[in-house]
């Protein structure tokens, strides 16, 4: 961005001059305060792009000069400076409204990138706001309209987000929503489900391998957070990270390093941490299975999605526009729901949210005969969660225990196959939804001729 002008507020001569000289040195203008008072009086008087904050001054602190800008120049990035170390310092900064931090002693590389990624930010919004030609969320109810609001919010920030909410209600869109409208949605969009990934596995797909690492490291492998560098890292079902990736994570985290499998150096990295899980981690916490700084580091901004019954009202057009996607796939044309099976539709619970809506419309669009979907062709769900029973000795070359009737065997068809779509047919974390042992569900599998 040419001509930009940052302003650096610290009271130390020193560290003022090295950060003036780096961004003169970037093309960048720049001027300086060394209270809180001169840079409230700059900011009134003269225009900034970017404004680089230490956390103590003579007259105040950063958070004080945050709360300022929010009142009166919402729109202006602040990226903080905090002490080596203060990590608490930085979540609330963070919390509070800062662009992102840094810990001194500066390192230069890491500003670099800060003021780059600050000012991205600011030239986007200058150009009529944060806009693309990509996904978006549907729905004009109450609650997605605050959560485009959150989105627009929290995009403006390099805060790592979490995302909770129900399956099926569109976590990973969200996340992809917030990377592509803020600085870094030129950069990769990275995401990792943390349950499909074996444990023995997890830290070499991650942070990649050096060649004869291990057993089968034949050649050098770059992870997925290296992948991200720069962009987005999304990591979906957090909650199923292993206690020892929790610990790795958070030194990715907090020290924007990372080490290879066989490496004995550190590589820095530059990625915004967004996460997601359908599970309450505060509850985990509790219970000594997710680790609790983890939890503090990456649950600094919070949103939740709406199920899909908190705005039932949207059901039509959601409807509308799945059966549009369906046609544009198989070439025909769009099919007409009826008044009637749009009231059937809207009168259901949606325990699997949208994803439970596509499947329901997509056996609709199977089952009609003449271009119209009747209440007729809407096959709900109308029980709750099915207990599939298992014998007590499993074996592969039949069944040990007495078959179940057919109509109970199609609704349990159902139910596993649904659970499969939810956890994108990873059977493990299937048969953590379902309530069954890996085992038994590998053998319904099978029994019922899924796969």
């Amino acid at each position: 961005m040419p001509d930009a002008r940052v302003l650096i507020v610290d009271d130390e001569p020193d560290l003022v001059e090295l950060v003036a000289l780096t961004l003169k040195r970037m093309g960048l203008h720049s001027a300086s305060a060394g209270t809180l008072r001169d840079a409230q009086r700059l900011l009134l008087t003269d225009t900034f792009d970017l404004v680089l904050c230490d956390m103590r001054l003579p007259d105040g602190n950063g958070l004080d000069l945050l709360e300022w800008l929010q009142a009166r120049r919402p729109g202006l990035p602040c990226a903080v400076i905090t002490a080596h170390g203060n990590v608490e310092t930085a979540v609330r900064a963070l919390k509070q409204g800062a662009f992102d931090f840094l810990s001194k002693p500066l390192d230069l590389g890491a500003l670099r990138r800060l003021i780059t990624s600050a000012l991205k930010l600011a030239e986007r919004s200058g150009d009529g706001g944060l806009t693309f030609q990509g996904p978006r969320l549907l729905g004009h109810s109450p609650p997605m309209r605050q959560l485009r609001e959150m989105i627009a919010r929290v995009a403006r920030s390099q805060a790592p987000v979490h995302v909770a909410g129900e399956s099926g209600t569109g976590k990973e869109l969200v996340a992809r929503l917030i990377h592509l409208s803020g600085p870094r949605a030129e950069a990769p969009f990275i995401a990792v489900n943390c349950g499909a990934i074996p444990g023995e596995l997890m830290e070499s797909e991650l942070f990649g391998h050096k060649r004869g690492s291990f057993t089968g490291a034949v050649a050098d492998k770059k992870g997925l957070v290296q992948s991200a560098d720069g962009g987005t890292l999304f990591l979906d079902e957090v909650a199923d990270l292993p206690l020892h990736m929790q610990v790795k994570l958070l030194r990715v985290i907090q020290e924007k390093t990372v080490r290879p499998v066989g490496e004995t150096a550190e590589q820095q990295v530059d990625v915004r941490l967004l996460s997601a899980t359908h599970k309450h981690l505060a509850e985990l916490v509790a219970v000594g299975s997710f680790r609790e700084d983890l939890f503090y580091r990456i649950n600094v901004i919070e949103m939740r999605v709406p199920s899909l019954r908190e705005r039932a009202e949207d059901i039509p057009e959601l409807a509308e526009q799945i059966l549009r996607r369906m046609a544009r796939r198989t070439g025909s044309e769009a099919v007409e729901i009826t008044a009637a099976a749009m009231t059937r539709l809207r009168g259901y619970a949606f325990p699997g949210n949208v994803r439970e809506l596509e499947n329901i419309l997509e056996r609709a669009l199977t089952l009609c005969s003449d271009g119209r979907i009747q209440p007729d062709d809407i096959r709900l769900r109308t029980v709750g969660k099915v207990d599939i029973p298992v014998p007590d000795a499993v074996v592969d070359n039949g069944p040990a225990g007495a078959a179940l009737g057919d109509q109970l065997e199609g609704v349990e068809r159902d139910v596993i196959v649904r659970a499969l779509e939810q956890t994108r047919y990873n059977k493990t974390a299937a048969a953590k939804l379902l309530g069954v042992t890996f085992r038994a569900l590998r053998y319904r599998i099978k029994k019922l001729g899924i796969e």
